[in-house]
């Protein structure tokens, strides 16, 4: 029995929200001395290739640890720390000229008013990283940790941004990417002297360093971008350990469900849910059965193909189909080890495809949930 979303519209819209859909890349590189928003990804950072692009040693698993297999019931992944440690280092050094990824050039003279919107809140989490958090004036609804949740917000009706909201705050630059819009309203703070940085939209392991980077440079604090570059690589790396040694790595299956939405994906290469699952020690069962797409329609053929020994989701659309029990209704899962054993991990929406400078604090938190859930 195939599982399928309501309408074609609806998946796309998913693929957007999920960071699969990134803008397409700007088709030249940036002159010398000119700052390039759009920095190719990393391939395999923090997993099998370092910042610099050279191979990293293999992390040594945890000894002594309880096979994996052999755990039962669902776990929830939670960030121990939700806060924000900013990098400290030299004041902005500005201006700066910026290739946007709409291939625009954009100058930046001020960072003294920043406001930062994207889907994810990713943005705001880099430019509070890089310490610059005391020069944002204004946030979007993703932005919620704590040291923004008192920020006046720019996106009063969902994600939908407001010009005249975002104008009132006086900001000297606006760092944003095509995830969120109306694309209008972008131009209109442009034609009203607001420079305006289109960074990548795509959401992956790979682009983490790449995006630190380019936000850094955007706000002429290099310098610090390499610090937290290497300080969220250290913490992937580190997280790579907790999967247990000599155990048989755990197949991983994420589903994108949204029950009352009538939308039910399964993940595949891209998705970014395969770079978390690899991440943790886990094999992502879309790559190994042979998916082509980030996220295909459910089946039951393609769940049992998988036998995934644990399932991840994200906690809203777990919720929305009324909890583990009503998950483990959908066809097919009854019929694997995952569902058998009901090994379901949820993890807060905004938190697990968001990458940004808490990855490895979320790596972290899955590798707990998947190896050393805390009892019931």
């Amino acid at each position: 029995m195939k599982l399928r979303p309501p309408a074609a519209l609806v998946v796309a819209a998913l693929l957007t929200t999920v960071g699969c859909a990134g803008p397409a890349a700007s088709q030249e590189a940036a002159a010398p001395g000119v700052v390039d928003a759009c920095l190719p990804a990393v391939k395999g950072f923090a997993v099998s290739t370092g910042a610099d692009g050279k191979p990293l040693p293999k992390a040594t698993p945890t000894t002594g640890a309880q096979d994996p297999h052999t755990l039962t019931g669902p776990s929830t992944a939670t960030l121990a720390d939700h806060s924000i440690d900013p990098v400290e280092g030299a004041d902005p050094q500005l201006p700066v000229t910026v290739k946007s990824c709409d291939d625009k050039q954009v100058q930046v003279k001020d960072a003294s008013r920043i406001i930062a919107v994207d889907l994810y809140g990713t943005l705001a989490e880099i430019v509070f990283s890089l310490g610059l958090g005391d020069h944002v004036v204004g946030r979007d609804t993703s932005t919620g940790f704590p040291k923004a949740a008192k920020l006046p917000k720019v996106t009063p009706s969902a994600h939908d941004l407001n010009a005249e909201a975002i104008l009132a705050l006086d900001p000297t630059v606006v760092l944003t990417d095509k995830s969120i819009g109306p694309p209008e309203v972008l131009e209109q703070l442009r034609a009203s002297g607001v420079p305006v940085v289109f960074f990548d939209d795509a959401r992956t392991m790979d682009n983490i360093p790449s995006q630190i980077r380019a936000v850094a440079g955007a706000l002429g604090v290099p310098q610090r971008g390499e610090q937290l570059v290497r300080r969220t690589q250290d913490e992937i790396v580190t997280s790579l350990g907790l999967a247990p040694a000599g155990a048989k790595p755990l197949r991983m299956t994420f589903l994108y469900v949204r029950g009352s939405a009538g939308v039910y994906l399964m993940s595949g290469p891209g998705s970014g849910a395969d770079a978390m699952i690899t991440a943790i020690g886990g094999v992502d069962t879309g790559t190994d059965i042979g998916l082509t797409k980030p996220f295909v329609p459910l089946t039951s053929e393609a769940l049992i193909r998988s036998q995934p020994d644990l399932i991840l989701v994200m906690t809203e659309g777990l919720k929305s189909l009324k909890g583990v029990d009503g998950l483990l209704k959908l066809p097919g899962i009854a019929q694997t080890p995952a569902g058998q054993h009901r090994r379901i991990v949820d993890m807060n929406d905004t938190e697990l495809l968001s990458f940004g400078p808490r990855t490895g604090r979320t790596v972290e938190a899955l590798a707990k949930a998947a190896y050393t859930p805390a009892a019931p």
